[in-house]
């Protein structure tokens, strides 16, 4: 979830203002970068417990422990709630959770060297502190009521909001974790193309990377609780965009969308005013309750555009938003995973030859079916193992025809060999955790904490 954007305070008259920002996103294939983004879980290593925003083992110590590095602290309300430093933040989920937001990058290469620095940067403060950090898909031990609250406007109006639309929004916001790559697009029609390939290809990304098997402590029945809970957040800003792959689809088609789904709030000179439930449309002829007479920016269009949660979601590049949190080399497999299908010519033919049939109703069928059942979701006589077999075997002739070479001559694919032991043991990272509970961690999601920390 986004902090305050940074778009300029611009007036919005005109519906097509609001085409021409998802527009303003084409860029010429040389232009186009990678951004990483990935979400982990804090604890405190003496009880395992999530550390609150305050005190001297709090959150709110880490992020100005990790000045030192050269981050610039971002402050609302006089407290550090984000921090900035090369095109890059680390900003706070609503529970603590820790996210890096990464600059746009040119390559995988570049991408886990961010990473890396930034998990190392992190080990070294949350030492000083006692905490340490877990990257999976759900809370494996704790409770809603034991996560605790990050000091944080939005999250106040969503909290307060999400009960009325669903029976699990509060989950997602204070026990998930995820990672996502951001990707660009040259024009319309490429936007709608990659579009259409990772919507209906999201779901094999959700099995690769499932890892949230656990709730409270215990198994939970599925194998990505955190894709699950997204199916009872909000119904009005969640899902598979059916309309994605109807004839005409661009542009115009997704801003009619926005327009439909709910607001969350306006940001005005420092305040969120509670806008929760009400239109966008209204806010566009002057009609918004909650600020009446006034006309929306380009600030708050912006904003508004961060608070629809579908499984990709298009600003002004096209966000993969289908897995779970998890290690270092997950971490970086993901970005290699979707930009080896979506960067390269022949790879994405191919992705869409491999999508271009499914029905809606197969659509959902593998959406509805993954969280659950992950890679041994069975699909047109075989299985989700066998898609992902075949979208894996693109992807990596995609990032090697990329050639995007590190200092020893290494293309990108290798970063893809963490995803390629999944499919060829057809055994999830989820499925290997519910193996050890029930083995050597003695029904227990202690030891997690310890074997699987970064």
């Amino acid at each position: 979830m986004s902090s305050p954007s940074h778009v300029a305070e611009t007036p919005i008259t005109d519906r097509n203002e609001l085409v021409a920002t998802l527009a303003s996103g084409e860029k010429p294939k040389a232009q186009w970068r990678i951004g990483t983004e990935h979400e982990k879980f804090g604890f405190r290593l003496d009880d395992l417990r999530p550390p609150t925003f305050d005190g001297e083992r709090g959150i709110e110590a880490l992020l100005t422990g990790l000045t030192r590095f050269g981050w610039t602290p971002v402050q609302e309300n006089e407290r550090t709630i984000a921090l900035l430093r090369d095109n890059a933040s680390v900003t706070l989920e609503p529970a603590g959770q820790l996210e890096l937001s990464g600059a746009a990058l040119e390559s995988i290469h570049q991408t886990c060297v961010e990473t890396g620095t930034h998990l190392n940067e992190v080990a070294q403060v949350a030492a000083e502190l006692g905490l340490g950090f877990l990257g999976m898909g759900f809370q494996p031990k704790w409770t809603r009521e034991e996560m605790p609250w990050m000091p944080k406007g939005r999250y106040r109006i969503m909290r307060d909001y999400m009960p009325k639309v669903g029976s699990l929004g509060l989950d997602m916001m204070t026990r998930t974790c995820t990672v996502q790559v951001n990707l660009d697009y040259a024009t319309e029609a490429d936007m709608v193309k990659k579009f259409r390939v990772s919507l209906a290809l999201q779901p094999i990304a959700t099995a690769l990377f499932a890892d949230s098997p656990f709730t409270e402590g215990k198994p939970n029945g599925y194998l990505s609780y955190r894709s699950h809970i997204w199916t009872d957040t909000d119904a009005d800003r969640t899902g598979m965009l059916d309309f994605v792959f109807e004839d005409g689809f661009g542009y115009e088609r997704y801003v009619d969308y926005l327009l439909d789904v709910p607001m969350y709030f306006s940001y005005r000179d420092g305040v969120y005013h509670d806008a929760s439930g009400q239109s966008f449309r209204d806010f566009m002829v002057g009609k918004l309750p909650v600020l009446p007479g006034q006309l929306p920016t380009l600030r708050d269009w912006s904003d508004h555009m961060t608070t629809a949660f579908p499984e990709v979601r298009l600003k002004k590049y096209l966000e993969m938003r289908g897995a779970d949190g998890g290690p270092w080399a997950r971490l970086c497999a993901l970005p290699a995973f979707w930009v080896g299908l979506l960067y390269d010519d022949a790879a994405l033919d191919a992705a869409w030859d491999l999508v271009r049939d499914f029905s809606l109703v197969e659509r959902h069928a593998l959406r509805d079916g993954v969280p659950k059942h992950a890679l041994n979701l069975p699909f047109r006589g075989g299985t989700v193992r066998d898609l992902a077999a075949e979208a894996l075997k693109i992807a990596v002739a995609g990032l090697k025809r990329r050639a995007a070479r590190n200092a020893d001559g290494q293309d990108e694919s290798h970063f893809l060999d963490v995803l390629q032991e999944i499919v060829a043991s057809g055994i999830t990272p989820a499925e290997r955790k519910l193996a050890l509970y029930h083995g050597e961690w003695n029904q227990s999601v202690d030891p997690v904490f310890k074997q699987f920390a970064y």
